[in-house]
C-alpha cells in the first residue's frame, strides 16, 4: 500500500507493510501525538517528529542522553537541545506550511525495520501555485553522532525562482506549553558558519556548563544529473537562532533534492575546547561521503537488531505491529556503549517526567535487554552501579544505612522527584513519592539477580552487581522497625507500587522484596564465603560488612510482616487496606479503559480500595515461585475489579497473570490496550513521549505470557504457552546462559532450536516435559 505513494527513490526504500506506521490525514489537534509516534532515536540523541517546514501545535524536541540541568525548573530535567531539523521551503517568498496552504494529498510513515521516517505532501499555496514535498530523514545507528534529511521538491504547476531556509533553532524551551513551568536550560556560545561551508550552533546548560555542538550541511542539485543549482546562498546569525538561505531556479515537473547532514557533540564526548572541530570535521565528512553510504550502514545496524529482536505473530496483524512498534521504540532508546546513562520513563521522547529514570526501567523494560541484547542489559544495570555511591549519600541523608536509589534518578544518583504536582482535578498536591516510595531499591536488586540468572555474568556479579544487593539488603535492615508487642519487623509510612494508597503501613509488595532482597544477599554471601573467599573479603572489607551486622539481617529477614489471610489464601495490599470503602469496576470507555464508579471522590482515593495499577499482582509475577497457582488466582480476580490503570504499567501485568490463572480473555484484551497505549493513546498523554515501561511489558506479555516462558525454582527455563483464538503461530529468539535460542509455538506444539550454543547441554521444560538441548 504504502509503496504508491512516493516517487521511486523513496519507493524503493520503504519496507512492506507490516513495519510500517502510517499518518494519512493531517490534524494539527493530532501534532503532538504523532511527534511521539514518529520520533526517530540512536541511543544517543532522541528527535521528535516535527515537520521540517514547522506546523501548528508543535512540540519540537531534541534530546540528548546524559545532557540534564535544572535552572528555574524544580529538579534537573533532560534539556531540550537546539532543533536542527528544521528546512522551510519559500514559493513566491512565503513559506509553505501546512496550516497555511491547502493539502491535497499527505502521508507520513514510520519504516519501523529500518529507523525511517518518511513524508509526502502536496501543497497549494493562495497563489494557486502546487508543490510535492517529499522525502526522509534518520538519525544514524552506524554512527551515533550523525543525522541527515533528504528532501525531493517538485513544482507541479509552475516554474520560478524557489528559496529555502536551513535552520538550527536555540530558542527552545523545556516545558513550553506550561506559563508556571517553562525553563530555558540553554545560552548560547557561538552561531556561526564554516569556511568550508555550513553553519554551527554551539550552546551551554546554564548550572553545569555542558556543551552541546551541533553543525549542518546542505546540498541542493538536480535530481536528472546530481549538479548544484543553489544560485545564491547567505548566512544569517539571528540571535539563537542559525539560519542558511538559499535560492535556486526550479522548473515545472522538474524534481530538486536537498540533502541536510547534521552532526552534534557535547562535551560529554570531547574537550569543550575541541568540540567545534570535531562538529565540522564529522558534518564535512559526512556531506563527501554522502547521505547513501550512512543510511545503508544505519539499515544494516537495524537489520542485525531485528534479527535478534523480532516476534512474529501468525493470523492478528494489529497485534504483530503494534508489538514490533513497542520493541522499535525499545531497541531505538538504548546506547549499550554508555554505562552513565539509562532509559527514562518517557525514553528520548519526550519531556514527560522531566527525563528521568523509575522503576519503570528495571521491571518493565530490562527484561527485554537482558534475554534479546544482554550487553545492552549489563549496561543498564552499570547506570545504578555507578550510581551507588549516591544511593548510599541519599540512605544517610535519610537516616538509613546502605544503599536508597531514588524514586528519579538523572545524571547524578540524587533524588530528583519534584514535590509538587497537580490531581486528577488540577489540584496542586504534595509529590511524596520521592520521599516514601522505598521499592525501587529492592526492585534494582532484583533486577540485578534476574540478568544474573539468566547470564551466569559472575563477573558482573563479583565486581558490581553483589554490592548492589548487599548495600540493599544492608538498607532494608535498617529502614525495617522492630514492632516489640507483635515481635515482628515493620516497614511504615510508605507508598506502595499501587501509588493511589500514601502513607500506609507495611505494603505487601515493600515488605516482601525487602525480606526477598535480605535473603539474597544472604544467599550470595554464602557463594562468595565458598567459591570466591578473596573476593569477599575485598568486598566485606570494603564496604565495613562484619558478622554480627549479618546476624541482625537474618533476624530482621525471618521477622518481617506481610499481611496475607492464609484461610482465603488473599494478600491484603497494605495493612488496613480491606477496611476501606470498596468499589467495583464495572463500566469501561471506547478504548477499554476503566471508568471511575459512581460516587467516587478522586480527590480522596486514598479512602477507598480502588488502586492505579498492579501492586500484589505484580509482586506474585515477579516472584512466581514463591505463590502457589490458588493464590495467584484469588488475588488476581480481586485486585483486577479495582484497578483503575491510570498508568500505563498495569495492563501488561495482568494480562501475564490472566494467562497464569486462565482468564484468557481478558489476558489478551489487557495485551491489546497495552500494546496500542501510545498508537491509540488511550491514556491521553502521548504527547509527553513514550510509554516506555509499558513497551517492556508488552514484550514480556508476548514472551512470558502467551510464549509462555518462566524460570521454575530449580532455575530451569520452562515454555508453557497458550495462543489466544485467531493467533496461528508465535516465534521469538532469547539469549539463555550463552545459548541463543529460536521458540516456534503453534496452537499443537512448542519447539526450541538452538542458533548459537555455549558448549554444553541445556535441560529446559517445554510444557512440563524436560528435554535436554
Amino acid at each position: 500500500m504504502a509503496k504508491y505513494m512516493f516517487i521511486d527513490d523513496v519507493n524503493n526504500l520503504l519496507s512492506e507493510d507490516k513495519w510500517l506506521i502510517l499518518q494519512e490525514q493531517y490534524d494539527s489537534k493530532l501534532n503532538q501525538r504523532y511527534e511521539t509516534i514518529f520520533t526517530l532515536a540512536n541511543g544517543y540523541m532522541g528527535v521528535r517528529g516535527i515537520f521540517e517546514e514547522g506546523s501548528e501545535d508543535e512540540c519540537p524536541g531534541n534530546f540528548i542522553a546524559g545532557i540534564f540541568d535544572k535552572s528555574e525548573a524544580q529538579v534537573r530535567e533532560l534539556v531540550n537541545a537546539q532543533n536542527w531539523l528544521g528546512i522551510k521551503v519559500y514559493v513566491d517568498g512565503k513559506c509553505l506550511k501546512l496550516d497555511k496552504c491547502d493539502i491535497l494529498s499527505f502521508k507520513r510513515v514510520l519504516d519501523m525495520k529500518h529507523g525511517i521516517l518518511f513524508k509526502s505532501m502536496v501543497l497549494k499555496n493562495d497563489a494557486n501555485k502546487i508543490t510535492r514535498i517529499e522525502g526522509y530523514r534518520f538519525l544514524s545507528r552506524y554512527n551515533v553522532h550523525r543525522a541527515a534529511i533528504k528532501l525531493f521538491i517538485t513544482p507541479i504547476n509552475y516554474s520560478g525562482t524557489v528559496s529555502i531556509e536551513n535552520i538550527i533553532d536555540g530558542t527552545v524551551l523545556n516545558s513550553k506549553e506550561s506559563p508556571a513551568l517553562k525553563t530555558k536550560h540553554l545560552r548560547l556560545i557561538e552561531n556561526t558558519v564554516f569556511n568550508e561551508g555550513g553553519i554551527y550552533l554551539e550552546t551551554a546548560t546554564r548550572d553545569d556548563d555542558i556543551r552541546i555542538g551541533t553543525g549542518s550541511y546542505v546540498k541542493i542539485y538536480s535530481n536528472n544529473d546530481k549538479n548544484n543549482i543553489a544560485k545564491f546562498r547567505r548566512f544569517t546569525s539571528l540571535g539563537e537562532v542559525c539560519s542558511e538561505y538559499f535560492e535556486f531556479d526550479a522548473l515545472e515537473n522538474e524534481t530538486v533534492e536537498i540533502d541536510k547532514f547534521v552532526a552534534t557533540y557535547t562535551s560529554r564526548d570531547v574537550l569543550k575546547e575541541d568540540l567545534k572541530n570535531f562538529v565540522k570535521n564529522e558534518v564535512l565528512n559526512f556531506a563527501a561521503e554522502g547521505i547513501d553510504n550512512e543510511l545503508l550502514n544505519h539499515i544494516k545496524i537495524y537489520e542485525k537488531l531485528w534479527n535478534i529482536a523480532d516476534i512474529n505473530i501468525e493470523g492478528d496483524d494489529l497485534a504483530d505491529k503494534a508489538l514490533r512498534f513497542n520493541i522499535f521504540h525499545l531497541m531505538s532508546s538504548i546506547n549499550e556503549n554508555d554505562p552513565n546513562v539509562s532509559i527514562a520513563a518517557k525514553a528520548l521522547h519526550g519531556e514527560g517526567y522531566k527525563g528521568h529514570v523509575f522503576w519503570d526501567t528495571e521491571i518493565f523494560m530490562l527484561p527485554f535487554f537482558i534475554y534479546v541484547y544482554p550487553k545492552a542489559a549489563r549496561t543498564l544495570l552499570m547506570y545504578r552501579y555507578k550510581m551507588l555511591d549516591s544511593a548510599r549519600q541519599n540512605a544517610l541523608l535519610n537516616g538509613y544505612k546502605g544503599a536508597q536509589y531514588p524514586w528519579e534518578s538523572a545524571d547524578t544518583g540524587k533524588e530528583e522527584t519534584p514535590r509538587w504536582g497537580f490531581d486528577y482535578k488540577g489540584n496542586p498536591v504534595r509529590i511524596w513519592t520521592g520521599d516514601i516510595e522505598y521499592h525501587i531499591t529492592a526492585d534494582i536488586a532484583f533486577a540485578v539477580f534476574e540478568y544474573y540468572r539468566a547470564t551466569d555474568d559472575i563477573d558482573f556479579m563479583l565486581n558490581y552487581g553483589a554490592e548492589i544487593i548487599l548495600e540493599t539488603a544492608r538498607f532494608w535492615a535498617s529502614r525495617c522497625e522492630y514492632n516489640k508487642r507483635l515481635d515482628r519487623y515493620e516497614i511504615n509510612d510508605v507508598i506502595g507500587p499501587d501509588e493511589f494508597h500514601e502513607h500506609i503501613n507495611n505494603n505487601s509488595y515493600t515488605n516482601f522484596l525487602a525480606q526477598w532482597n535480605i535473603r539474597k544477599a544472604l544467599e550470595f554471601i554464602g557463594i562468595l564465603k565458598s567459591k570466591y573467599p578473596s573476593k569477599y573479603e575485598f568486598l566485606s572489607s570494603k564496604i565495613c560488612l562484619t558478622e554480627k551486622e549479618l546476624k541482625n539481617w537474618k533476624e530482621v529477614m525471618s521477622k518481617i510482616y506481610i499481611p496475607f489471610d492464609k484461610d482465603k489464601k488473599l494478600m491484603e495490599q497494605f495493612e488496613g487496606y480491606f477496611e476501606k470503602k470498596d468499589y467495583i469496576i464495572e463500566k469501561f470507555d471506547e478504548n477499554n479503559m476503566p471508568i471511575w464508579p459512581d460516587g467516587v471522590d478522586v480527590t480522596k482515593l486514598n479512602d477507598t480500595q480502588l488502586i492505579k495499577q498492579a501492586d500484589v499482582v505484580m509482586l506474585m509475577l515477579l516472584l512466581g515461585e514463591e505463590f502457589d497457582e490458588e493464590t495467584k488466582k484469588v488475588n488476581y480476580e480481586y485486585y483486577q475489579k479495582r484497578t483503575m490503570h491510570k498508568s500505563s504499567l498495569g495492563p501488561s501485568m495482568y494480562s501475564i497473570m490472566g494467562l497464569k490463572v486462565g482468564d484468557y480473555k481478558n489476558a489478551y484484551h489487557s495485551f491489546i490496550r497495552s500494546a496500542t497505549v501510545d498508537l491509540v493513546d488511550n491514556q491521553g498523554n502521548t504527547k509527553e513521549g513514550l510509554h516506555a515501561a509499558s513497551a517492556g511489558g508488552t514484550w514480556q506479555v508476548a514472551v512470558y505470557g502467551f510464549g509462555g516462558m518462566y524460570i521454575d525454582r530449580e532455575g530451569i527455563l520452562n515454555i508453557n504457552p497458550w495462543l489466544p483464538e485467531k493467533w496461528n503461530k508465535l516465534s521469538y529468539k532469547i539469549h539463555w546462559k550463552g545459548n541463543f535460542l529460536h521458540v516456534n509455538i503453534t496452537k499443537d506444539e512448542a519447539n526450541i532450536k538452538v542458533l548459537e550454543k555455549s558448549g554444553k547441554g541445556l535441560k529446559v521444560k517445554i510444557k512440563g516435559k524436560e528435554i535436554l538441548l
